[in-house]
């Protein structure tokens, strides 16, 4: 499998209008444009936190274990339906309450993302998608701590633990 370098991104400043369309391609080409993704931190009662392991087919960070659920805003689709959307594809849930926590611009050498950040409580069984993710789990803080720095987790979800989701 492999991501879809054609599919077409909304183009935005920093808040959040849309200024033109690219296509993923062109957005994770090395092109910097920025583009908006969400993301969604889902924790249990407990307050372990779920991380998905992104499969090794992906364009970005293949292997690592990241945010619950990521994923673009397609050119034309607001921030809420995006977000509903793509919680539905990888982790097959659709009813849950989306708390938003904060908006940031993430850069990389290959990449600028406008990231739409939330977070919620579930306790259900979580199923991932076997064709989005290499499957996922519940985490500790513990083991979120020990993993800090050692290649295991995204970048992007490092920025976002210190930034939202540590007190």
């Amino acid at each position: 499998m492999k991501d879809n370098q054609h599919e077409e991104f909304p183009v935005v400043d920093e808040e959040g209008r849309v200024v033109g369309k690219a296509t993923r391609g062109e957005c994770h080409g090395g092109l910097r444009l920025l583009h908006p993704v969400v993301h969604l931190h889902v924790f249990n009662s407990q307050g372990e936190l779920y991380l998905q392991k992104r499969p090794e087919w992906k364009d970005i960070q293949p292997g690592k274990w990241d945010t619950a659920v990521g994923g673009h805003v397609k050119y034309g689709e607001s921030i809420g339906d995006a977000l509903y959307r793509e919680v539905q594809e990888e982790l097959g849930i659709t009813d849950f309450e989306p708390e938003p926590i904060g908006k940031y611009v993430f850069e990389s050498l290959r990449e600028r993302e406008l990231v739409y950040v939330f977070r919620t409580i579930y306790d259900i069984l979580i199923e991932p998608s076997k064709e989005e993710l290499d499957g996922g789990r519940f985490w500790t803080r513990s083991e979120i701590h020990n993993a800090v720095g050692k290649e295991l987790l995204t970048p992007n979800f490092e920025s976002e633990l210190y930034r939202f989701l540590l007190d």
